[in-house]
């Protein structure tokens, strides 16, 4: 699983955009204490540091807002001195949001390679860019030439001017092997370019090692002629100043003279696998850059010698790889052609002498990493955590460099370094000392969720913009996205909420928007409420709005107070598709199975546009799940659940694995539909894939390493290996009508489930794509135990051997109760219950949708002592009156004349007959 190692970039969001949530949805912390000191020191160089002397900044003045949701594989974003936004996507669209009218729209098409994980890799404004509009692209070139270009273009009026490019760099690569392309372009406050290249060199066929093969036709495997090569691009950080003419010249201070006489003069950091972020410190020009580690066998000081780094780079250097990782741990020298290791590498005089380098021999002394990790805990830096990584570098923030700024991060931040991982999902602020030293991280609005930004930068307003690149690599993800973070000391901007009812449908539509849910955090504040739908403004908090022609429209809202502060919410409505609309018809009870009832059902579709509808595109499933009566919140609208495994594939989504894993396409690891072909039917095949889910392992899909699962229960392990397995197994087909005899459950228990599912996609309509809509009915046992109420004001007994073993509900007074959620009534006579005569005696009434809604049936249950509370227990039926649909049921508990313990209940059961 190479830890998206390669690939990482592709940085998820630890929670879904959804574009109609506010743009301050909630405050990222909840703390109550306000107050907060820092004290500010200021060394020769003018960096600074902090010690702080209290607690943190209040974490209710941090507010954030969701600018873009939606996007293609967005990789970086470059902000403009208006705060527009252009974020280059990796299949080469160039996207534009609008900081204004709040609007994306897409600029330019760039045809790039995007194999591997090249594309259209990084975007950056020039620093005078206000004046002379240049902006920096680097993507791999598509056609038959294996380069990638630095091009500098001019961007006016929203529009990129073609003819205005000029190719700055081109870099030779090659596309036969993944992985590693890296990509980020940035500029320090002297205007110097720096961009960070990946080795791009086969890590697959390593054989648990770090890629030094130098049989021959191995070239491509061999980093020796990559990173370790000075006379090569790749594996480095260039630094290069951009001339006017769209050439480049070589500052002063790159690690090798400007001649090219001892190795290219663009090159300021070597010895790099894939540096896939990178930053320069504004005061100190120190470069700060994650580099993404290998997965490799060879015992380390802690774990395996497989770290992700934090790189601090003071001046030029070589920083390791591949002979060294970490602080200059030693890679053995293995000789894959005998398969033995000799002796590794001397750090303070490597020696480069594969057959594959056409650079230099002696190399400069390595130089460690700032910060490392493995996949275990780090003995040195505990706050990391543990599993899959991808380490990333972001800025280092100063407080003095933003003196007017409204939105600029508390002193208490002065001096930090800013850092992120994408898998582990954190953000670290880390402090540093006057000389740049390490002296401890702290989580950086870990309440955020956004925890795994693609891009993080700080614009000159003091807003931190970050780039979230979505859930599943090599994909348009709903939760891609900007979101841009403010602080504010003095009046804070409201958090503006919009909901809306629904966003898609056929013309004309009209839709409810509600402001309701917005909020300030200055007691005091008055907010106002303006709708932009189109062209059209609207004030008030609830309005409706009728969309009358077919098209995808903005609606943004505007939350302002009056003292000037203020909070947008976006979303988009799409009008001329309406969803299919999806019924099952049934006359049985749609809540509870009994003992060889049947079920019959009649599926039917209808959708507006697509007219009529083609049987074969309506898909049904029926299953009978043995511990399935809980899953019924796994079913999704879009319908097409295997719920036999839904349980578990929701503890599997919770892993580290879909890093590395999708279910229909190769990644850095097999697609699971495949893994599940090549095991399908084989004997001890789920017990075998639980084992290497928890110890780890490769070899069978190549050599990218599957990290341990080591905190994982063998039961939980080969569950998940069981529903991977289930994804090469076809359901049968079941028909649109018919009715099935429901015996699957005899002797199995209560707790299994049948599930009924239906879905539709339709062939959208009038620019909008298509939709899915999907139902299903959930039949569970009648026997309900009584403590799995939804709501409710009893105490629960647990199960202990004074118990007899069994749970149920005591302190029953009058006026308590319980609520089920969403019961059938369709069919049901009485409902049978388990009571305990302990107490003063009462009534237990039945109610439908509310405490005090319609009776449906009443019970007296007497008054008593019980001599043995295990076994004297007693069932008594409760008639109900006629009733169908369904309903919240209510079990209201009365005895006015007693104000003690009126009786316990265990269980329930509903009577069809």
């Amino acid at each position: 699983m190479e830890k998206i190692r390669s690939f990482i970039g592709l940085l998820l969001i630890g929670t879904c955009y959804i574009a109609t949530v506010s743009r301050y949805e909630k405050p990222l912390f909840r703390a109550v204490d306000h107050g907060w000191q820092a004290e500010i020191q200021q060394n020769n160089s003018g960096s600074g540091h902090t010690a702080a002397l209290g607690k943190g900044p209040d974490s209710s003045r941090f507010t954030y807002s969701t600018l873009v949701s939606g996007l293609d594989e967005p990789m970086e974003m470059a902000v403009l001195p208006n705060y527009d936004i252009v974020v280059a996507e990796r299949k080469g669209a160039v996207r534009y949001f609008d900081n204004s009218t709040k609007e994306l729209s897409t600029i330019s098409q760039f045809n790039v390679f995007s194999g591997i994980e090249d594309g259209l890799l990084g975007v950056a404004a020039d620093p005078d860019f206000k004046n002379n509009n240049w902006i920096y692209f680097y993507y791999g070139v598509a056609g038959d030439k294996n380069v990638s270009h630095l091009t500098r273009f001019e961007l006016k009026d929203r529009k990129i001017i073609q003819s205005s490019g000029k190719v700055l760099l081109e870099v030779p690569t090659q596309r036969q092997y993944c992985c590693h392309s890296a990509g980020y372009i940035t500029f320090d406050s002297d205007g110097l370019l720096y961009l960070s290249i990946g080795d791009n060199t086969n890590a697959e066929e390593i054989e648990g090692h770090n890629p030094t093969d130098e049989r021959p036709g191995r070239e491509l495997a061999d980093d020796q002629a990559a990173t370790a090569n000075s006379n090569d691009l790749r594996g480095k950080i260039l630094r290069i100043r951009p001339e006017a003419d769209g050439t480049y010249s070589i500052p002063d201070g790159n690690l090798f003279p400007k001649d090219g006489s001892v190795g290219r003069p663009e090159i300021f950091a070597m010895g790099l696998r894939n540096p896939f972020r990178i930053s320069v410190d504004p005061k100190t020009k120190y470069v700060y850059w994650g580099d993404v580690g290998p997965d490799t066998e060879i015992a380390a000081s802690e774990g395996k010698l497989s770290y992700d780094e934090i790189n601090q780079a003071r001046k030029p250097g070589f920083f390791g790889y591949p002979y060294f990782l970490g602080d200059n741990e030693v890679f053995p020298d293995y000789d894959f052609e005998t398969k033995k290791e000799g002796p590794g590498k001397d750090p303070k005089r490597p020696i480069n002498d594969s057959p594959n380098n056409t650079g230099v021999k002696e190399l400069p002394p390595a130089q460690p990493a700032f910060i490392w990790y493995g996949k275990g805990p780090s003995g040195k830096w505990p706050e990391v955590g543990k599993g899959g990584a991808s380490a990333m570098a972001g800025p280092v923030y100063y407080s003095d460099l933003y003196p007017d700024a409204p939105y600029k991060l508390p002193g208490y931040y002065h001096g930090k370094l800013f850092i992120f991982d994408w898998i582990r999902k954190w953000i670290m602020a880390v402090t540093l000392d006057k000389d740049g030293n390490y002296v401890s991280m702290e989580p950086f609005l870990p309440q955020l969720k956004v925890v795994a930004p693609m891009d993080m930068q700080i614009a000159p307003d003091g807003a931190v913009y970050l780039l979230a690149y979505g859930t599943n690599w090599f994909a348009r993800n709903t939760d891609s996205g900007i979101i841009r973070v403010e602080y504010s000391e003095g009046n804070r901007n409201p958090v503006a909420s919009l909901k809306i009812e629904k966003t898609i449908g056929a013309a004309p539509l009209t839709v409810a928007l509600s402001a309701g849910d917005s909020r300030d955090y200055d007691a005091g504040d008055k907010l106002s409420y303006v709708w932009k739908i189109g062209t059209r403004s609207v004030a008030g908090k609830d309005i409706k709005h009728t969309f009358t022609k077919p098209g995808v429209y903005n609606v943004v809202l505007t939350v302002a107070d009056q003292h000037g502060g203020k909070g947008t919410a976006t979303t988009q409505v799409k009008v001329g598709n309406t969803p299919p609309d999806v019924i099952i018809e049934t006359k049985a009870n749609r809540s509870f199975y009994w003992d060889n009832a049947t079920l019959d059902y009649n599926i039917k579709v209808t959708d507006k546009e697509d007219g009529k509808i083609d049987p074969e595109k309506i898909k049904v499933s029926f299953d009978y799940l043995p511990f399935g009566k809980d899953l019924a919140g796994a079913l999704t609208a879009g319908g097409e659940t295997d719920l036999r495994f839904a349980g578990t594939a929701k503890l599997y989504a919770s892993l580290d694995c879909k890093a590395c894993h999708t279910i229909e396409t190769k990644s850095i690891g097999p697609a699971l539909k495949d893994v599940a072909k090549r095991y399908a039917g084989k004997e001890g095949a789920e017990a075998m894939l639980g084992r290497k889910i928890i110890t780890g392992g490769s070899g069978n899909w190549g050599s990218y390493p599957m990290p341990p699962h080591a905190d994982l229960s063998e039961k939980d392990a080969r569950e998940i290996a069981g529903y991977i397995l289930s994804l090469g197994t076809e359901q049968e087909k079941t028909p649109l009508a018919g009715s099935i005899a429901l015996t699957e459950h005899i002797g199995k228990g209560n707790e299994g489930a049948y599930i009924l599912q239906a879905s539709y996609a339709d062939k959208g309509a009038n620019g909008i794509e298509p939709l899915k809509t999907g139902r299903h009915i959930v039949l569970r046992n009648p026997l309900i135990q009584l403590e799995d109420y939804h709501e409710g004001n009893v105490s629960v007994v647990p199960a202990t051997r004074n118990t007899g073993y069994i749970s149920y509900i005591a302190s029953i007074t009058d006026g308590k109760f319980t609520r089920f959620h969403a019961i059938d009534l369709n069919r049901i006579k009485a409902i049978r219950l388990r009571v305990q005569e302990q107490g003063a005696g009462g009534i237990i009434e039945v109610r439908q949708d509310a405490k005090d809604g319609a009776l449906l049936g009443s019970l007296h249950v007497a008054a008593g002592k019980v001599t043995d509370p295990k076994t004297d227990w007693k069932e008594l039926l409760l008639p109900l009156r006629a009733a169908t649909g369904m309903h919240d049921l209510f079990f209201v508990f009365r005895n006015e004349n007693q104000k003690g313990p009126l009786f316990h209940v265990d269980w329930m059961y509903f009577e069809n007959q």
